[in-house]
């Protein structure tokens, strides 16, 4: 059943808090999970009481196609926010405060949705949701190998390239980050994208875009790739979407698959990602690599590569391939070789 928490003053958000981590606890979310919801109604109704001088707070118990999770309603009647993607970007305040707030919020949610009113029916309506994660074994043995490779601008200390690699269930997540130039502007739009991509790995690929678009709006901005495969069919099934030069170069697919790439910078001017789905055929080989690799190569430049891992061919191809002037890194994902 909903609660529903006015709130006015300052004490309001402590009450906000307890029924948040009371509900969360209610409903088996683990303690550090908890605190997390705790602290994404906290900042929601700190907020109402800074920006919007009140509102309410609703917190719900939700299901939705097997899914449990919690959703958190904001509601006011406040003067309404001019540009909402602006006032999540981390840094932004327009009342002296920190400003981290709706950020925090984005970062900390499976789901963020948030509409605002100026004028006559002036108001601004946020809504997320935070999703029941159970402790789930991986459900099938996984029939592909990922591999990569990556390192720094070669007078650089910190790499302004990422990759992400992880499983649940019978599903995997793979994407390749680049963050704008080099040093450590790049490698902190990096690290924040990465962050994000990592705690919202189950989500559909538009909105892990959206998320990272967001979150990466304080920084100078990310290109990336993303690619989630589904072993729990006959078939292995997999879903791409890219913005910026991220190269995917396919190899031994029985029906040539093309690669739909949206030109622009998340966290900055990128439009919405094109999402497109592909079957897997046995033999293909799928690389994918930042624009520190060199994209002038074929599988007649590498005699054997064929025969090596994944990750020892991501390594090969980085060691051969990479330029001197930048970040680079090379991912290959492959059928898994049961002898070698």
């Amino acid at each position: 059943m909903a609660q529903v928490i006015s709130i006015a003053v300052v004490s309001d958000i402590v009450v906000a808090r307890q029924a948040a981590k009371a509900m969360a606890s209610a409903m088996g979310f683990e303690t550090k999970v908890s605190e997390e919801i705790t602290l994404a109604t906290s900042e929601l109704a700190s907020n109402l009481v800074r920006h919007a001088q009140g509102g309410q707070i609703i917190l719900t118990p939700v299901n939705e196609g097997g899914r449990v999770g919690i959703q958190i309603k904001s509601c006011d009647r406040g003067p309404g926010i001019a540009d909402v993607e602006e006032a999540i970007k981390d840094g932004f305040s327009t009342a002296r405060s920190l400003g981290y707030g709706l950020g925090t919020v984005n970062r900390l949610m499976d789901q963020f949705d948030i509409t605002s009113q100026r004028g006559f029916s002036a108001g601004t309506v946020i809504v997320c949701t935070r999703w029941l994660r159970l402790d789930e074994p991986l459900l099938s043995c996984c029939p592909l190998e990922f591999g990569a490779a990556t390192r720094a601008y070669p007078t650089m200390a910190v790499n302004g390239d990422v990759v992400v690699i992880t499983r649940w269930r019978s599903s995997a997540l793979v994407s390749v980050i680049d963050g704008l130039g080099h040093g450590q502007y790049a490698h902190r739009a990096a690290q924040a994208a990465k962050q994000y991509i990592e705690t919202h790995a189950d989500q559909p690929l538009e909105a892990i875009f959206r998320g990272v678009g967001r979150t990466c709006r304080a920084t100078r901005g990310v290109v990336m790739a993303l690619l989630r495969f589904d072993f729990s069919g006959d078939a292995i099934r997999f879903t791409f979407a890219s913005i910026g030069n991220i190269e995917t170069r396919v190899f031994g697919a029985a029906n040539r698959q093309q690669f739909i790439v949206s030109r622009g910078i998340v966290g900055g001017n990128a439009p919405q990602p094109r999402v497109t789905a592909y079957d897997w055929y046995p033999g293909t080989v799928l690389v994918l690599h930042s624009d520190g690799v060199s994209c002038h190569w074929g599988l007649a430049d590498f005699p054997d590569l064929l025969r090596e891992s994944a990750a020892m061919m991501a390594a090969r191809l980085l060691r051969t391939l990479a330029k001197d002037n930048d970040d680079a890194t090379v991912v290959v994902i492959r059928d898994t070789i049961r002898e070698r």
